[in-house]
């Protein structure tokens, strides 16, 4: 039992080193996003949901989307228009190391950032921008260009 403790204050210790260098990495010029959509692709969902509750304001309140397993993300590029999708540091931290995204599905597993880009491609509009990083310090600024601040 200890061992589960001590490997859930390790991963919430990661988890909060993760937000900071998110928070770290933000500057502090915001414009409006909020007519915008952007949607993270990650593999932690309570990152996903610490995220979620963070980011926005830091990116001019975009409506703001996550998903942390493909049924979930293909359903969401179905649905709706994005304007920036985002794959969070963490699955192009296992893609840089030629390993398995986790939250995959039968129809991707094995799947690398290369087919996840076509399949975004093929559910939304050619303009739509692509986000990718391997550094949490990166993504603020990053999404910041993205959404247009």
């Amino acid at each position: 039992m200890s061992k589960k403790l001590n490997n859930q204050s390790t991963a919430d210790a990661a988890r909060d080193r993760m937000i900071g260098e998110i928070v770290n990495g933000s500057t502090n010029a915001v414009g409006d996003a909020s007519q915008k959509a952007l949607l993270v692709r990650g593999c932690d969902p309570q990152m996903a949901a610490r995220a979620s509750k963070m980011l926005p304001p830091l990116l001019g309140n975009p409506i703001f989307d996550t998903a942390t397993n493909d049924n979930e993300f293909i359903m969401k590029l179905k649905a709706r228009r994005y304007n920036v999708i985002m794959f969070a540091p963490g699955a192009c931290r296992y893609n840089a190391a030629s390993r398995v995204i986790p939250g995959g599905n039968a129809m991707t597993r094995g799947w690398t950032l290369v087919n996840y880009r076509a399949l975004v491609r093929r559910y939304q509009t050619a303009n739509v921008t692509i986000v990718e990083t391997t550094e949490e310090r990166e993504i603020v600024p990053k999404l910041q260009v993205a959404l247009g601040l």
